[in-house]
């Protein structure tokens, strides 16, 4: 049933090796910081995900699975997975007959994910797997996924252009990934519109959770992000051979889809 994975990650035939505030200020945060960030905020990280989008998230997470053309018994990855939507997303897609590997580099992130896959009464929930990993340092075979997903983690790994060669060393010739994250909007009114919701709602509800601080780092981590133009050329100089950004939920979100 579920399966939780810590590090170093199962064996697979023939892996690689794992190598093992104020508001206006630039934040800067080591690889280990940002996991201790993202553990400390497990415990009520699906409950604000549900508050703070209206319930919208899981829209935008179908629509990144949509544009992953993940199909009936695929293998496929999501990286930096959470609590695992995204994964859960996957596995009805590829069924009984398929793989899903929900790679993040929280263990309490992964604890949660387990938990919810064996809370389920869904069959095809079965063929999930949970590892903690690196994002940078994929323990898999070249050419081993019929699709990746990554939902809200380019943005946060400490570097983008080793994540996105990763992804596509991974990936089978001719296969996709599909990257929601927050979008880094061209258009002012967008990007203070932006701004003005993290300040005054999405860190003000944090704080009623008990985790403000840890949700300051975001408007942090849109500023220093990639614009949609970049993030296509990010890929495409990677060695991916078509790369497309879509924004979505009014330009506040965006997502990128790359082709081997």
């Amino acid at each position: 049933m579920a399966s939780l994975c810590c590090s170093p990650a199962p064996s697979l035939a023939g892996r690689r090796p794992s190598k093992s505030t104020t508001r206006n200020r630039r934040i800067q945060c080591s690889s280990e910081q940002r996991r201790a960030l993202f553990s400390r905020i497990a415990p009520v990280y699906d409950n604000l995900n549900d508050l703070l989008s209206l319930g919208q998230h899981r829209v935008w997470k179908r629509m990144a699975v949509s544009w992953s053309g993940v199909k009936r018994g695929d293998c496929v990855l999501d990286l930096c997975c959470g609590s695992g939507d995204l994964a859960f997303l996957l596995s009805e897609k590829v069924g009984i007959d398929g793989k899903v590997i929900g790679l993040d580099f929280s263990r309490e992130q992964l604890s949660i994910a387990s938990s919810r896959q064996r809370l389920s009464a869904k069959p095809c929930y079965e063929n999930i797997e949970w590892i903690e990993g690196d994002a940078l340092d994929l323990p898999f075979d070249n050419g081993h996924f019929d699709a990746v997903t990554m939902g809200y983690g380019l943005r946060n790994v400490v570097d983008r252009k080793k994540a996105v060669r990763e992804i596509l060393r991974v990936l089978k010739p001719g296969s996709k990934a599909s990257l929601l994250d927050f979008n880094k909007s061209t258009s002012v009114f967008t990007a203070q519109f932006q701004e003005w919701m993290i300040d005054n709602v999405v860190v003000a509800v944090a704080r009623g959770f008990g985790v403000s601080e840890e949700y300051e780092y975001l408007k942090s981590s849109i500023n220093q992000f990639l614009t949609g133009k970049e993030l296509e050329l990010l890929a495409l100089e990677s060695g991916f051979s078509n790369a497309k950004f879509y924004e979505i939920a009014g330009g506040l979100m965006g997502n990128l889809v790359v082709k081997c």
